[in-house]
Protein backbone atom coordinates (compact mmCIF):
# COMPACT_ATOMS: atom_id res chain seq x y z
CA UNK A 1 0.00 0.00 0.00
CA UNK A 2 2.61 2.06 -0.62
CA UNK A 3 4.97 3.68 -3.51
CA UNK A 4 8.25 3.38 -1.89
CA UNK A 5 9.64 1.14 1.14
CA UNK A 6 9.44 3.50 4.65
CA UNK A 7 13.42 3.02 5.82
CA UNK A 8 15.50 5.75 4.50
CA UNK A 9 16.69 8.86 6.26
CA UNK A 10 13.91 11.23 7.48
CA UNK A 11 13.70 14.94 8.79
CA UNK A 12 10.86 16.49 9.92
CA UNK A 13 9.84 20.22 10.56
CA UNK A 14 8.08 21.26 13.43
CA UNK A 15 5.38 24.26 13.13
CA UNK A 16 4.12 25.07 16.71
CA UNK A 17 0.51 25.43 17.44
CA UNK A 18 -1.39 27.66 20.21
CA UNK A 19 -4.25 25.23 21.17
CA UNK A 20 -3.74 22.31 22.84
CA UNK A 21 -6.19 19.49 24.06
CA UNK A 22 -6.98 18.71 28.15
CA UNK A 23 -4.46 17.77 29.49
CA UNK A 24 -1.65 18.77 26.55
CA UNK A 25 0.84 21.59 27.36
CA UNK A 26 1.72 21.84 23.60
CA UNK A 27 0.67 21.50 20.13
CA UNK A 28 2.36 20.88 17.00
CA UNK A 29 2.54 19.83 13.18
CA UNK A 30 5.20 17.76 12.25
CA UNK A 31 6.49 17.55 8.39
CA UNK A 32 7.65 13.96 7.55
CA UNK A 33 10.27 13.07 4.92
CA UNK A 34 7.91 12.56 2.06
CA UNK A 35 6.08 16.04 3.05
CA UNK A 36 2.73 14.61 5.25
CA UNK A 37 1.76 16.84 7.73
CA UNK A 38 1.11 15.24 11.29
CA UNK A 39 -0.09 16.41 14.42
CA UNK A 40 1.13 16.20 17.38
CA UNK A 41 1.28 16.84 21.14
CA UNK A 42 3.17 17.24 24.12
CA UNK A 43 2.69 16.61 27.47
CA UNK A 44 6.26 17.41 30.16
CA UNK A 45 5.05 15.08 33.07
CA UNK A 46 6.42 15.13 36.29
CA UNK A 47 9.99 15.84 36.25
CA UNK A 48 12.49 18.23 35.41
CA UNK A 49 13.00 18.43 31.27
CA UNK A 50 15.84 16.49 29.39
CA UNK A 51 14.12 12.98 31.09
CA UNK A 52 13.01 10.29 29.57
CA UNK A 53 9.97 10.95 26.68
CA UNK A 54 7.18 8.25 25.59
CA UNK A 55 6.04 8.26 22.14
CA UNK A 56 3.02 6.66 21.91
CA UNK A 57 2.07 4.89 18.68
CA UNK A 58 -1.85 4.31 18.23
CA UNK A 59 -3.32 1.60 16.48
CA UNK A 60 -5.43 2.11 13.60
CA UNK A 61 -8.39 3.83 13.91
CA UNK A 62 -7.23 5.98 16.65
CA UNK A 63 -5.67 9.67 16.35
CA UNK A 64 -3.95 11.28 19.12
CA UNK A 65 -7.72 12.97 20.27
CA UNK A 66 -9.32 9.77 20.93
CA UNK A 67 -10.16 9.11 24.76
CA UNK A 68 -9.00 5.32 25.07
CA UNK A 69 -5.45 7.60 23.32
CA UNK A 70 -5.62 9.96 25.97
CA UNK A 71 -5.83 7.61 28.91
CA UNK A 72 -2.96 5.93 27.70
CA UNK A 73 -0.30 9.27 27.61
CA UNK A 74 -2.15 10.44 31.61
CA UNK A 75 -0.91 7.14 32.62
CA UNK A 76 2.75 7.45 31.35
CA UNK A 77 2.52 11.36 32.34
CA UNK A 78 2.82 10.22 35.77
CA UNK A 79 6.55 8.96 35.12
CA UNK A 80 7.66 10.61 31.56
CA UNK A 81 7.04 13.05 29.33
CA UNK A 82 4.84 11.81 26.63
CA UNK A 83 4.11 12.72 23.03
CA UNK A 84 1.33 11.63 21.17
CA UNK A 85 0.60 12.20 17.19
CA UNK A 86 -2.14 11.14 14.72
CA UNK A 87 -0.79 8.47 11.78
CA UNK A 88 -1.38 9.74 8.71
CA UNK A 89 -4.61 9.38 7.55
CA UNK A 90 -5.79 9.35 11.38
CA UNK A 91 -7.40 12.37 12.81
CA UNK A 92 -6.16 15.98 12.21
CA UNK A 93 -2.46 14.63 10.05
CA UNK A 94 -3.30 14.45 6.34
CA UNK A 95 -2.06 11.87 3.73
CA UNK A 96 -3.92 8.29 4.14
CA UNK A 97 -2.48 5.70 6.34
CA UNK A 98 -0.52 2.77 4.40
CA UNK A 99 -1.80 0.46 7.50
CA UNK A 100 2.30 0.28 8.63
CA UNK A 101 4.15 1.11 5.59
CA UNK A 102 5.06 4.66 5.21
CA UNK A 103 4.04 5.38 9.18
CA UNK A 104 7.56 4.78 9.80
CA UNK A 105 8.39 8.27 8.57
CA UNK A 106 5.35 9.69 11.16
CA UNK A 107 7.27 7.84 14.33
CA UNK A 108 10.64 8.90 13.30
CA UNK A 109 9.06 12.96 12.85
CA UNK A 110 7.53 12.45 16.73
CA UNK A 111 11.17 11.27 17.69
CA UNK A 112 12.99 13.86 16.87
CA UNK A 113 10.67 16.53 18.05
CA UNK A 114 11.41 14.70 21.06
CA UNK A 115 14.92 15.07 20.60
CA UNK A 116 14.37 18.78 19.26
CA UNK A 117 12.91 19.36 23.03
CA UNK A 118 16.13 18.17 24.75
CA UNK A 119 14.76 14.44 25.51
CA UNK A 120 18.03 12.41 25.97
CA UNK A 121 16.93 9.25 26.07
CA UNK A 122 13.26 8.28 23.86
CA UNK A 123 11.07 5.41 24.13
CA UNK A 124 8.55 3.81 21.71
CA UNK A 125 5.22 2.47 22.51
CA UNK A 126 3.52 1.34 20.03
CA UNK A 127 -0.32 -0.68 19.98
CA UNK A 128 -1.51 -2.91 17.18
CA UNK A 129 -0.40 -1.37 14.04
CA UNK A 130 1.26 1.06 15.94
CA UNK A 131 3.53 -2.03 17.32
CA UNK A 132 4.14 -3.28 14.26
CA UNK A 133 5.72 0.75 13.48
CA UNK A 134 7.61 0.93 15.96
CA UNK A 135 9.74 -2.18 15.23
CA UNK A 136 10.23 -1.44 11.88
CA UNK A 137 11.51 2.26 12.91
CA UNK A 138 13.94 0.78 15.75
CA UNK A 139 15.38 -1.62 12.79
CA UNK A 140 15.40 1.12 10.02
CA UNK A 141 16.48 3.94 12.62
CA UNK A 142 18.74 2.18 15.01
CA UNK A 143 21.62 4.14 13.19
CA UNK A 144 20.50 7.95 13.34
CA UNK A 145 21.01 9.46 16.27
CA UNK A 146 18.29 12.29 16.35
CA UNK A 147 15.59 9.48 15.26
CA UNK A 148 16.33 6.19 16.90
CA UNK A 149 14.24 5.01 20.02
CA UNK A 150 16.27 4.05 22.92
CA UNK A 151 14.34 1.67 23.63
CA UNK A 152 10.55 0.05 22.42
CA UNK A 153 7.52 -1.52 23.92
CA UNK A 154 4.91 -3.17 21.53
CA UNK A 155 1.50 -4.08 22.75
CA UNK A 156 -1.20 -6.45 21.13
CA UNK A 157 1.30 -5.99 17.78
CA UNK A 158 1.04 -8.37 14.61
CA UNK A 159 4.38 -10.82 13.77
CA UNK A 160 3.45 -10.57 10.29
CA UNK A 161 1.89 -9.16 7.60
CA UNK A 162 -1.56 -10.35 5.95
CA UNK A 163 -3.11 -12.41 8.96
CA UNK A 164 -6.47 -13.18 8.34
CA UNK A 165 -6.43 -16.24 11.26
CA UNK A 166 -8.98 -14.46 12.91
CA UNK A 167 -12.84 -13.47 12.29
CA UNK A 168 -11.85 -9.63 13.38
CA UNK A 169 -8.54 -9.39 10.81
CA UNK A 170 -11.02 -11.05 7.95
CA UNK A 171 -13.18 -7.79 8.83
CA UNK A 172 -10.04 -5.22 8.76
CA UNK A 173 -8.51 -6.92 5.33
CA UNK A 174 -12.06 -6.06 3.63
CA UNK A 175 -11.95 -2.48 5.17
CA UNK A 176 -8.45 -2.14 3.77
CA UNK A 177 -8.38 -4.06 0.51
CA UNK A 178 -12.45 -3.23 -0.54
CA UNK A 179 -13.58 0.06 -1.91
CA UNK A 180 -16.62 -0.40 -0.16
CA UNK A 181 -14.27 -0.91 3.29
CA UNK A 182 -12.48 2.23 2.64
CA UNK A 183 -15.78 4.43 2.25
CA UNK A 184 -16.45 2.53 5.59
CA UNK A 185 -12.69 3.42 7.02
CA UNK A 186 -13.34 7.13 5.78
CA UNK A 187 -16.99 7.75 7.26
CA UNK A 188 -17.12 5.46 10.27
CA UNK A 189 -13.83 5.00 11.44
CA UNK A 190 -13.13 8.16 10.74
CA UNK A 191 -9.57 6.39 8.70
CA UNK A 192 -8.68 7.77 5.38
CA UNK A 193 -6.84 4.33 3.71
CA UNK A 194 -4.42 4.35 1.19
CA UNK A 195 -5.86 2.64 -2.08
CA UNK A 196 -3.39 1.15 -3.86
CA UNK A 197 -1.21 -2.11 -2.30
CA UNK A 198 1.96 -2.25 -0.59
CA UNK A 199 5.04 -1.71 -3.70
CA UNK A 200 7.07 -3.07 -2.27
CA UNK A 201 5.73 -5.26 0.23
CA UNK A 202 7.46 -3.88 3.82
CA UNK A 203 10.10 -6.24 6.09
CA UNK A 204 7.48 -7.66 8.42
CA UNK A 205 7.49 -6.78 12.49
CA UNK A 206 9.47 -10.48 12.99
CA UNK A 207 11.79 -9.15 10.43
CA UNK A 208 12.42 -6.30 11.99
CA UNK A 209 12.79 -7.50 15.22
CA UNK A 210 15.96 -8.91 13.85
CA UNK A 211 17.42 -6.24 13.04
CA UNK A 212 17.50 -4.08 15.98
CA UNK A 213 20.73 -5.12 17.41
CA UNK A 214 21.04 -4.18 21.07
CA UNK A 215 17.70 -1.91 21.13
CA UNK A 216 15.83 -3.56 24.19
CA UNK A 217 12.69 -4.62 23.46
CA UNK A 218 9.38 -5.48 25.64
CA UNK A 219 6.50 -7.59 24.21
CA UNK A 220 3.08 -7.03 26.00
CA UNK A 221 -0.04 -8.97 24.26
CA UNK A 222 -3.19 -10.84 25.93
CA UNK A 223 -4.01 -14.09 26.23
CA UNK A 224 -7.43 -13.20 24.63
CA UNK A 225 -6.53 -10.94 21.86
CA UNK A 226 -9.36 -11.60 19.54
CA UNK A 227 -7.15 -10.43 16.72
CA UNK A 228 -3.90 -11.89 16.64
CA UNK A 229 -2.58 -15.37 19.33
CA UNK A 230 0.02 -15.69 21.27
CA UNK A 231 1.97 -17.22 18.79
CA UNK A 232 2.90 -13.94 17.33
CA UNK A 233 4.40 -12.44 20.83
CA UNK A 234 6.47 -15.14 20.89
CA UNK A 235 7.73 -14.95 17.57
CA UNK A 236 8.43 -11.42 17.83
CA UNK A 237 10.68 -11.76 21.08
CA UNK A 238 11.97 -14.71 19.75
CA UNK A 239 13.38 -12.73 16.69
CA UNK A 240 15.23 -11.05 19.40
CA UNK A 241 19.31 -10.62 18.71
CA UNK A 242 19.46 -9.90 22.48
CA UNK A 243 16.58 -11.17 24.03
CA UNK A 244 13.05 -9.54 24.41
CA UNK A 245 11.50 -9.39 27.69
CA UNK A 246 7.62 -10.97 26.86
CA UNK A 247 4.72 -10.29 29.18
CA UNK A 248 1.75 -12.45 28.75
CA UNK A 249 -1.13 -10.68 30.32
CA UNK A 250 -3.51 -13.33 31.36
CA UNK A 251 -7.53 -13.00 29.72
CA UNK A 252 -6.25 -9.05 28.24
CA UNK A 253 -8.06 -8.67 24.91
CA UNK A 254 -5.94 -6.26 22.40
CA UNK A 255 -4.34 -3.06 22.20
CA UNK A 256 -5.22 0.66 23.85
CA UNK A 257 -8.74 -0.80 25.11
CA UNK A 258 -7.64 -3.43 26.77
CA UNK A 259 -4.65 -1.91 28.53
CA UNK A 260 -5.72 -1.31 32.12
CA UNK A 261 -3.93 1.52 33.96
CA UNK A 262 -1.89 -0.73 35.96
CA UNK A 263 -0.59 -2.49 33.02
CA UNK A 264 0.24 0.90 31.58
CA UNK A 265 2.17 1.73 34.99
CA UNK A 266 3.88 -1.26 34.38
CA UNK A 267 4.82 -0.38 30.88
CA UNK A 268 5.63 3.23 32.19
CA UNK A 269 8.16 1.74 34.73
CA UNK A 270 9.87 -0.21 32.43
CA UNK A 271 9.93 2.40 30.14
CA UNK A 272 11.65 4.58 32.23
CA UNK A 273 14.42 1.98 34.00
CA UNK A 274 17.69 1.40 33.68
CA UNK A 275 17.96 -2.29 31.32
CA UNK A 276 21.32 -2.34 31.70
CA UNK A 277 21.26 -5.33 34.31
CA UNK A 278 18.06 -6.70 32.38
CA UNK A 279 18.00 -10.67 31.49
CA UNK A 280 15.36 -11.26 29.06
CA UNK A 281 12.63 -12.93 30.21
CA UNK A 282 8.80 -14.75 29.59
CA UNK A 283 6.30 -14.01 32.19
CA UNK A 284 2.69 -14.53 32.60
CA UNK A 285 0.37 -12.03 34.83
CA UNK A 286 -3.03 -12.01 35.64
CA UNK A 287 -4.59 -8.42 33.38
CA UNK A 288 -5.47 -5.66 35.76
Amino acid sequence: MSSGPAGQAARSSVQPITRAPSGVQRRATLRTQDGVAIEAAYDPGPGPGGGVAVVVAHGFTGDLSRPHVRRIARVFAQRAAVITFSFRGHGGSGGHSTVGDREVFDLAAAVEWARSLGHARVVTVGFSMGGSVVVRHAASHRGRTEARADAVVAVSAPARWYYRGTAPMRRLHWVVTRPAGRVVGRFGLRTRIHPHEWDPVPLSPVESVALMGTTPLLVVHGTRDPYFPVDHPRALAAAAPEGAELWLEEGMGHAEHAASDGLVGRIAAWATASWTSATPTETSATAD
